[in-house]
């Protein structure tokens, strides 16, 4: 069985010491030392110590280019700290001590500071242990089992504890930095929305402006998961909005600045100053639809810095219309509805378009029957079959509404007035 590094000998006592990779010991142990091939483990790791950690540091480089770019030595320093500590270890046959374990914790902060992918230094301590184990087994015999499989343990319960360590410095120092960023992020992001002054925020978060911002205003419908009984729709909705911000990034390979929940939001993403393809982003937001698998309509434009309120305004006013509209998803810029946009400003003109439908206030079913059936193209069987009516209740109320209202549905003559009442309708005139 081996110590949990919380009992036996306190810290220090009867410890080894290191002397240019020989393990120094005070001779008071009443267990025989581990044995392999004839070799006393401990000491013959410890001899080995410099060599094996150059070898790990050489191998990393050749699996890994990222190990490259590090500082020299580094790596080969952390590996002959791990592989001394290990020999200690073999010597006492126990577990290591939270504090032994400080420096891969340290190591695996800076690792992830610098940017190199958690697998990446997983990888390297486990090519390490890996290595010397195979050091430690070797030239075993039968007459070795019992002390292999001692030095077994010893190094897959040594790994777990490694890679424990690893793993938990790691991701707590990513979680600083990601707080740290997405503190920096919001702050932009506000502050670009709001027309605030830009240079204050850039120098407290040293984030930096993009030329131009592609900005889209968004709205996301339910996902199968979301409506799937027996499913956590709070979980499914945030694995949606995760999804859409990676996509978002994917856009221009810069961080989108968001604030998006599972039914939509705002996105803020960094772009040259050279227009957009908008072909090309047309087919990125029905790769979105595809990849959230939920209807998806959005509106978009671009604008610098300066101009990011003004072009949010604009891009939220085209959403409400698409919309209220009942237009299908995809992206809409501003060319796409030129005339409702235009119609659905405040104005004394606004109001009296609203007027002509006045006669149909209070009526539910002729408004809705009138809206689907310029939505259809003057479709009466799409109109019912949208509606769930027979199709000769479509042209009973669209004999209402021309009694009502003076204007015919089914006159291309009269198609302008009413469409354009139905925005001003809209619109709240």
């Amino acid at each position: 069985m081996l110590d949990d590094g919380t009992s036996g000998a306190a810290d220090g006592a009867g410890v080894p010491e290191s002397a240019g990779g020989r393990i120094v010991t005070v001779e008071d142990s009443t267990r025989p030392p581990l044995r392999i091939a004839g070799r006393d483990v401990a000491r013959s790791l410890s001899a080995s110590t410099a060599d094996l950690a150059a070898a790990v540091a050489a191998r990393l480089a050749d699996d890994m280019p990222i190990y490259r770019a590090l500082p020299a030595g580094e790596i080969e320093a952390i590996a002959f700290r791990c592989i001394e500590l290990f020999a200690t270890l073999l010597f006492e046959r126990r577990a290591p001590r939270e504090s032994e374990l400080a420096e891969p914790r340290n190591s695996a902060a800076r690792r992830a500071e610098e940017g190199v992918p958690l697998e990446a230094v997983l990888h390297a301590y486990h090519i390490g242990v890996e290595m010397a184990s195979a050091s430690l087994s070797a030239g075993a015999g039968p007459d070795d089992v019992a002390d292999v499989l001692v030095v077994n343990a010893m190094v897959l319960d040594f790994l777990r504890r490694l890679t424990i360590a690893v793993s938990s410095a790691y991701f707590d120092e990513r979680q600083i930095m990601e707080s740290q960023e997405n503190s920096g992020r919001r702050s932009l992001m506000s502050a670009l929305v709001a027309g605030e002054d830009l240079d204050a925020v850039v120098t407290r978060t040293g984030l930096r402006l993009a030329p131009n911002y592609l900005v889209l205003s968004l709205v996301i419908g339910e996902n199968e998961d979301e409506r799937r009984l027996g499913v956590n729709g709070t979980v499914a909705g945030r694995r949606k909005v995760r999804r859409l911000q990676a996509e978002l990034d994917r856009i221009t390979g810069e961080h989108a600045l968001t604030v998006i929940d599972s039914g939509g939001g705002l996105a803020l993403v960094p772009c040259s100053p050279s227009p957009p393809d908008w072909e090309h982003l047309r087919v990125v937001v029905e790769r979105l639809e595809r990849v959230l698998g939920a209807r998806l309509h959005a509106a978009g434009t671009t604008a610098p810095p300066a101009g990011v309120p003004e072009a949010v305004e604009q891009t939220t006013d085209i959403l409400a219309l698409v919309t209220s509209s009942r237009r299908p998803p995809g992206l809409y810029r501003l060319t796409d509805v030129l005339l409702d946009y235009q119609l659905s400003r405040p104005s004394a003109a606004r109001r009296e378009l609203a007027a002509l439908l006045a006669p149909l206030a209070g009526k539910p079913e002729l408004m809705q029957t009138l809206e689907a059936y310029i939505a259809s193209g003057l479709n009466r069987r799409a109109t019912a079959a949208t509606l769930a009516v027979h199709a000769n209740t479509v042209d009973y109320r669209m004999r209402r509404v021309l009694e009502l209202t003076g204007l015919n549905p089914t006159d291309p003559s009269d198609l302008p007035r009413i469409g354009a009442a139905l925005v001003a309708m809209r619109s709240g005139a």
